[in-house]
């Protein structure tokens, strides 16, 4: 018999912690290839991990709710010694870590990793196989002169009125010593349970720029105990999805410069061809023609024409995207909202997108959205329209560095050139909004494929053949 560590999957790109829901599994059960074992989630999906082998649950190292780094030990299977011969090169490498012959199976959770800068995703962070005992129980006098403490370990010290010599006593489980968000927590925990600790007051610590660091810990959530709110209030605690969106989206405002342009389309050949041959469409093809995919459309020859703006930031290094996998932004029926993604949308037909956005629509409102269907995205739409908004001002989807958002089709009057001169029409007009990150995208780069965007969609062709 052999143990193999089952470990936390790679979701993808930017994801580099998940959340464990639910164990389907208890030490000493049974479990065959491809059975579930856990749910876990992350900011952008839900998933099932499966076991890739036959064998029986030896030790389950995290509890439901522990937020755990990618690559990680959850768990360890025993297996027999003809299952571990033959995972060979179909082994996945990010699922599953084969210890060697002579190393006990680890007794405890992976100490978690230091939070790698936003946008610095190209490698894995290493992750620590330290037993949970020596997270537990740090050794004592680990603070030193300089010691290191997160912004947003300082930000929960001053929330909570623990003083740098407070901080500087208190044992560290990360790395070197350092104070944790968790050993902070425990420490303030622990204090209110003893009144007579800290009795001497609150005391303020200097104020301390938010990083994107702290974001990725939770810092824009972390919890702020024992506060009165005068008059009549509710106080609704975040669901664990909400809170992940609000570190996301503090994070990329932490992140990348962002700066926004405006552009206006007069799309009402766009509109009118649609409204002829939609019934048509779904007759033909089954599947209801909206105006999203020939937006997309739109979007896909001026990405092409701009590489750019198809890229992500990895320190000072600009990474262009040859596939164009593009996200749409999907509201879901909580108010919650997810990003799935058109993978290879280039290789796509206005038929075949059409389907890719019909289908990521209804999975993600049915909770059916698959990991690879939330991954890997290069660019992002997002259709304010659709809840009446003109125009809005949508934060980057980090780590990509831009993210256009279309707004409310009106009917206006307009001005309209043409040879014979200048006349007022009733037009269907629309106007476009893209955020970009400026540490790559200048103003003119911005602008300019912008602007390219909104003449795609007014130069559309009315007698465009079915």
């Amino acid at each position: 018999m052999a143990i193999i560590n089952m470990t936390m999957p790679k979701m993808g790109e930017s994801i580099m912690e998940a959340t464990i829901l639910h164990w389907h599994k208890k030490p000493g059960d049974i479990v065959k290839a491809d059975e579930t074992v856990l749910e876990i989630a992350t900011d952008k999906v839900d998933s099932e991990v499966p076991s890739i082998v036959d064998g029986k649950i030896v030790d389950i190292l995290f509890n439901e709710n522990d937020v755990v780094p990618v690559g990680a030990v959850i768990a360890t299977i025993e297996v027999s010694g003809d299952q571990v011969a033959g995972t060979g090169d179909d082994q996945d490498e990010e699922s599953f870590l084969l210890p060697d012959e002579d190393d006990e199976p680890e007794q405890g959770p992976a100490a978690a990793p230091e939070a790698a800068p936003v946008g610095e995703h190209a490698a894995e962070p290493p992750v620590s196989q330290t037993p949970a005992s020596a997270q537990t129980t740090p050794a004592a006098g680990t603070s030193a002169p300089g010691r290191f403490y997160s912004p947003l370990v300082l930000t929960i010290a001053r929330n909570e009125g623990v003083s740098m010599t407070e901080l500087e006593q208190m044992p560290g489980s990360g790395m070197d010593g350092r104070v944790t968000k968790k050993d902070i927590l425990q420490y303030v925990a622990a204090r209110k349970s003893t009144p007579s600790a800290g009795a001497s007051g609150p005391r303020i610590l200097p104020e301390v720029p938010a990083s994107p660091d702290s974001a990725q810990n939770g810092g824009v959530v972390a919890p702020v105990t024992g506060r009165e709110y005068a008059g009549n209030v509710e106080i609704i605690e975040m669901d664990r999805m909400r809170r992940m969106i609000a570190e996301h989206m503090v994070s990329s405002k932490q992140t990348s410069a962002h700066v926004t342009s405006f552009s206006e389309a007069d799309v009402t050949h766009l509109v009118n061809w649609r409204n002829k041959v939609k019934k048509d469409f779904e007759t033909r093809e089954g599947e209801k023609l909206t105006l999203t995919p020939l937006f997309m459309e739109a979007i896909i020859k001026c990405i092409k024409k701009f590489p750019l703006i198809n890229s992500s930031v990895d320190g000072t290094r600009i990474i262009v995207k040859k596939d164009i996998n593009l996200g749409m932004a999907t509201a879901l029926p909580g108010g919650s909202l997810i990003v799935p993604v058109i993978r290879n949308a280039e290789m796509l037909n206005l038929v075949g997108l059409v389907r890719k956005v019909n289908h990521l629509a209804s999975a993600a409102r049915n909770g059916k959205l698959q990991p690879d269907e939330v991954r890997d995205g290069t660019f992002t739409v997002t259709n304010v329209g659709t809840f009446g908004s003109l125009a809005g001002t949508p934060i980057i989807n980090q780590p990509q560095v831009a993210i256009l958002a279309v707004g409310a089709i009106k009917k206006r009057p307009v001005v309209v050139e043409s040879p014979l001169g200048d006349s007022i029409a009733i037009r269907h007009m629309m106007y476009l909004s893209m955020s970009y990150d400026h540490r790559i995208v200048d103003g003119s780069l911005g602008a300019t494929f912008l602007t390219a965007v909104a003449r795609e969609l007014e130069q559309f062709d009315p007698s465009r053949e079915l």
